[in-house]
């Protein structure tokens, strides 16, 4: 797919396409993952329980050192946690902007980030579900099947504060279904039925995550 002309390209943090999404799984992911992930720490993960991860997080207003700071930060600490999506709430922070470095189903490796982020509502024809399991660094160590949309849109704002628009399929979908989620108070364990729920928090109580977690009072 066709790039942009230059001028357009570089607006924003990331090039687009001609159809105004971003290209976010070109040759240099890995070295701009790296380099997000080299000027951040890791923070631990906040679970399930925790007021932050079940109500809707504010706006991001401010596109400045400090959020550059934060994303720095979630990049490295998803890294450590062996992620492949991560949401500001999810290290204790009230912000609407997520992380991701996700392959598709085609093993392309995308990576970027996205501010306010609202998911475009899929046409009846758009909506073949997926349901593969999910799991989620909130709710370690457990997994449970869930039924998603194959492809997704979403647009919302860069780390800069361009508008954005990125569209995923497979498990890249599902990564951007799942962290726009979290960012509006939901969990995936919240979409499942009380007996799945009830079995993925079972999972996570019987074993232990591989990564340092906020313990819950």
């Amino acid at each position: 797919m066709a790039q942009q002309d230059t001028d357009q390209q570089h607006v924003g943090v990331l090039p687009v396409d001609d159809e105004g999404f971003v290209i976010d799984s070109e040759g240099d992911a890995g070295e701009r993952e790296a380099a997000y992930r080299g000027r951040g720490s890791s923070r631990p993960i906040t679970v399930v329980g925790n007021p932050v991860l079940h109500k809707e997080c504010k706006d991001v207003t401010e596109f400045g050192d400090d959020l550059a700071k934060l994303v720095d930060d979630m990049f490295a600490s998803q890294h450590t946690a062996e992620g492949v999506g991560l949401a500001a709430n999810q290290v204790g922070v009230d912000l609407k902007v997520f992380v991701y470095d996700c392959p598709d189903d085609e093993g392309k490796r995308h990576v970027g980030v996205v501010c306010n982020p609202v998911l475009v509502e899929l046409p009846a024809e758009r909506r073949q579900l997926d349901e593969s399991n999910e799991g989620c660094l909130s709710v370690p160590t457990a997994y449970a099947p869930l039924a998603r949309p194959d492809y997704a849109e979403v647009t919302g704002q860069d780390e800069k504060g361009n508008p954005i628009k990125v569209r995923g399929t497979g498990y890249f979908a599902r990564c951007l279904q799942h962290e726009t989620d979290h960012l509006y108070g939901y969990l995936y364990i919240d979409r499942l039925s009380k007996r799945e729920r009830k079995d993925a928090l079972r999972q996570m109580a019987e074993n232990e995550p591989r990564y340092p977690i906020v313990a819950n009072d």
